[in-house]
């Protein structure tokens, strides 16, 4: 079988138990979700679900089906053109040596976000591919601790 990495764009009523209820198919049937991030729809009642996930076709067409059977769903897209994009943080003591990080930092849409006297954070926003690459070039570092974001999507 070949697994597929698919991202899933979901629209839906903004009320509560969705999310429970949108996590609750995937683990009642054993699918896996390799991130999830919601966000409000500004001036509509809706809120946009960003799924990623992985399987077979027939998995990816099943998740869709039943997405597509939940009440509080307005629209399910998966099928579609996505910009995708995930931020992740790093935490790299300053007593490392720092030299070229700027030029990481430039390769791949990151900046410092944060320091003080003894640690600095840096972000990075980039597409997922490009986030893996930065995370195996970021360990010359050797960060003290890192926390990646979900993609976030958006159908052309």
């Amino acid at each position: 079988m070949n697994s597929i990495r698919r991202v899933i764009s979901v629209v839906v009523t903004d009320e509560h138990g969705v999310l429970s209820r949108i996590s609750g198919l995937f683990a009642g049937r054993g699918y896996n979700i390799d991130s999830l991030t919601v966000a409000p729809i500004p001036n509509t009642g809706l809120s946009r679900l960003s799924i990623v996930t992985s399987g077979d076709e027939r998995v990816i067409e099943q998740i869709t089906k039943q997405l597509h059977k939940l009440i509080p769903v307005y629209k399910v897209i998966e099928d579609a053109k996505f910009v995708e994009k995930e931020m992740v943080l790093v935490k790299i003591a300053l007593g490392e040596n720092l030299a070229g990080l700027d030029a990481v930092l430039k390769a791949y849409n990151g900046s410092i976000a944060n320091s003080d006297d003894s640690k600095i954070v840096i972000m990075a926003c980039d597409d997922a591919d490009r986030i893996d690459g930065f995370l195996k070039t970021i360990k010359k570092y050797n960060p003290i601790d890192i926390v990646r974001g979900g993609s976030v999507a958006l159908d052309m």
